[in-house]
């Protein structure tokens, strides 16, 4: 999805039906959890540690392991 699409996306959660709002809301939580996994897919092959994805993502290191773990050239690695 490009950023077109995620800013056309994201006027539509202030629209004035609620469910096309939250459809937008839906919408944009599933790219950004597919983003989220790419990213720390990426950080992970780069030599990032668990502990530092879990501090930028604001979770525990489990917690970010668990959601992440296994994903990835180094996923499975803590």
């Amino acid at each position: 999805m490009d950023v077109e699409q995620l800013t056309k996306l994201a006027a539509s959660t202030a629209d004035d039906e609620p469910l096309v709002g939250l459809s937008a809301v839906a919408q944009l939580r599933a790219e950004m959890e597919r983003i989220e996994a790419v990213l720390v897919r990426r950080a992970r092959n780069n030599g990032a540690t668990w502990p530092q994805i879990a501090a930028v993502l604001g979770v525990s290191k489990q917690a970010a392991h668990k959601k992440h773990g296994g994903r990835g050239l180094f996923g499975g690695r803590s």
